[in-house]
């Protein structure tokens, strides 16, 4: 142990010394024929309990006791005995003059990546309390040190909270023994001390230093040689940056992606790459399970109903299981004025929300209540670098470990969205050196889109990483799904559009393109796949392969219009605005891609927005080369 003058308390000359202990000293500390400073905590009739340190404490007999005592008195004791079982005995010292002089540790402090070597051994471990949770026994307290995440079991009482001044945020030293508990290791409390002042302040220094080193993603060769995404490179390596960081502190991290094929190209190895930091960071083996999500959506857009259930369970999660409020991931979505309202719902509460899209954005709208945003529009360039194809290079960036198993994903995120990049070929020239031909990339994506339809809100892990052969090795049972499910898909496109076709309006607008129309809610069956938006999309492709020409193609509803165009140059979110602004009372929204998005407004407005929509497509410009790169948002 280590003396440091602590000042006197009393007259005397200075030769009678008493320890004073820190809070986090231990039995270890203690030596025979020392004298030490200990408070009441007890009175029985067989003696008093005292305390010299937040793990140091024992009986002082009735017998060796003079005079009265009360709580929170002091008392000079010395060591009298310790028993088989580590209980303490001490007896009282008869001082009224000494110099106290405080005791404080020469700590070895163990890593917890070293937790293993040292089970059952007493260590001290430092780090920042990233999560307290209570259990209907101990108080589990999740620390944070250089190496990683561990949780710290401190008993008081079944049920009650130890160390209840402790809380999130706080830098603690750890005085305990790693043992297993469930196939993990945790570390069984023997004593918790906060670190105050200079401590603290050279605790965060290195805790953080620590940290931004760990959290740097990894440097990864791209898939394939395209300048175009490069612009988007620095951006993707900042948010693996975030992301990685974000796992470090122990904040939970929830995924809301778009509820189609590109969507869940771009999320599934996300949320896989994620896990597997997670799992490498923390020593609870369900932490990947606890502090990531991945939510479907929808919407094109961040809903008020979904970010209203976000909020809800994060707050329930933070009262019942003392974790961080979590950081939001939008993927495939998120770009637009639409999210707003969501997103400030969720400011009230400090989260921190990303958005990766390919969606045509409206960064004046959401750029405040972002803390990072990748869109290729904000690099001068379009839809066709899709949702997926960004966060594949993301994945890897977060965990590199992955890349055989994502070689496949950006070639059918691209068949998802229909995109008609200049690197499509290189990427449908990847998955094929894996086996995936062309076909059977676009049965992959139809299944995602079919699975997706009836999975509605759920996220369906491992139903969705079988179709995307991710964090699997059954490939028969992908295949077997895969072929079963876009089958089905194909079959019920097939009958949804012979219901549908006789009901067909056609007329040629004044700029020669070819306009569609089809009352969804009326002359398609509801309900079922197809939904409306991917009814619309079949319709369009089937008569662009007819006609060859320019075409648009509208499914509509009562208060709804969803738009696909080929080689028609439209606007569908200037048109939005331009609507808006002309048909007061219309409650006009939408937006979504150039030439492929949806329209919302009231149904008594129909037939005045619908015929104002047509006026506006037959007057955009005729482009042969320009089509349309992505799947209609439902």
């Amino acid at each position: 142990m280590t003396a440091e003058p602590a000042g006197d308390a009393g007259d005397g000359d200075g030769d009678s010394v008493v320890y004073d202990l820190d809070s986090d000293c231990t039995a270890d500390d203690l030596e025979r024929n020392q004298s030490y400073l200990a408070e009441i905590n007890g009175i029985v009739d067989y003696g008093v309990f005292v305390d010299l340190s937040d793990s140091v404490s024992g009986l002082v007999h009735e017998s060796v006791l003079e005079g009265t005592y009360a709580v929170g008195d002091e008392l000079v004791v010395e060591l009298e005995t310790v028993r088989e079982n580590g209980d303490m005995a001490f007896e009282p010292v008869d001082i009224d003059d000494y110099v106290l002089e405080s005791v404080s540790r020469d700590y070895s402090l163990t890593g917890t990546d070293r937790l293993e070597a040292n089970v059952g051994d007493q260590i001290h471990v430092e780090g920042e309390v990233v999560q307290v949770k209570q259990t209907a026994g101990p108080t589990i307290f999740h620390v944070a040190d250089e190496q990683g995440i561990v949780p710290c079991a401190a008993f008081e009482e079944a049920g009650v909270r130890a160390y209840p001044s402790t809380e999130v945020g706080d830098i603690v030293r750890v005085t305990g023994m790693p043992e297993h508990r469930d196939g993990d290791v945790q570390i069984e409390v023997d004593g918790l001390s906060k670190l105050e002042g200079e401590d603290a302040d050279e605790a965060r220094q290195r805790l953080e230093a620590a940290l931004e080193s760990r959290a740097e993603p990894r440097d990864v060769e791209p898939l394939i040689d395209w300048p175009a995404f490069e612009k988007l490179r620095p951006n993707l390596k900042e948010v693996a940056r975030l992301l990685r960081r974000t796992v470090l502190e122990g904040r939970p991290i929830r995924v809301r992606h778009h509820a189609d094929g590109d969507g869940m190209c771009a999320a599934v190895p996300v949320q896989i790459a994620l896990e597997r930091f997670i799992a490498e960071v923390h020593e609870d083996e369900d932490a990947p399970r606890h502090l990531i999500k991945r939510l479907p959506a929808k919407a094109p857009f961040y809903e008020m109903e979904d970010a209203t259930r976000d909020l809800n369970f994060a707050l329930e999660d933070r009262d019942r299981h003392g974790q961080q409020l979590p950081l939001l991931l939008m993927l495939d979505n998120g770009s637009t004025a639409e999210d707003v309202p969501a997103y400030e719902t969720l400011a009230h509460y400090d989260i921190p929300i990303v958005a990766l899209d390919h969606h045509h954005p409206d960064p004046d709208a959401v750029g405040e209540l972002l803390d990072a945003h990748v869109n290729p529009y904000l690099h001068d360039e379009d839809y066709r670098i899709t949702t997926g194809m960004l966060c594949v290079e993301l994945a890897r960036m977060i965990y590199p470990g992955m890349t055989e198993e994502l070689r496949h994903v950006p070639a059918v995120a691209g068949l998802a969205d229909r995109s008609k990049a200049d690197a499509m070929d290189d990427y449908l020239e990847l998955a094929a050196e894996e086996g995936y031909d062309e076909q059977r990339l676009k049965d992959v994506s139809e299944a995602l889109d079919y699975a997706a339809f009836w999975l509605r809100y759920n996220s369906g892990d491992q139903l969705i990483q079988d179709l995307l052969q991710i964090d699997t090795n059954d490939e028969g049972r992908h295949r077997e799904l895969v072929s079963f499910f876009a089958d089905r898909a194909r079959e019920e496109v097939d009958e949804q559009l012979e219901a549908a076709m006789p009901h067909v309006e056609h007329e040629e607008l004044d700029n020669g393109a070819h306009l569609y129309g089809i009352d969804v809610e009326n002359y398609a069956h509801r309900f079922t796949y197809p939904a409306p938006g991917k009814t619309t999309g079949e319709l369009h492709d089937r008569k662009i392969e007819e006609t060859g020409d320019p075409v648009i193609t509208v499914g509509y509803g009562p208060d709804f219009a969803v738009l696909r165009s080929d080689g028609v140059r439209l606007d569908i979110p200037n048109m939005v605005s331009e609507l808006e602004a002309e048909i007061p009372g219309g409650g006009v929204s939408g937006g979504g891609h150039l030439v492929v998005g949806s329209i919302k407004f009231v149904k008594g407005k129909r037939e005045e927005v619908v015929d104002a929509l047509i006026e506006k497509m037959a007057e955009a410009d005729i482009d042969e080369a320009l089509s349309s790169a992505a799947l209609i948002d439902d």
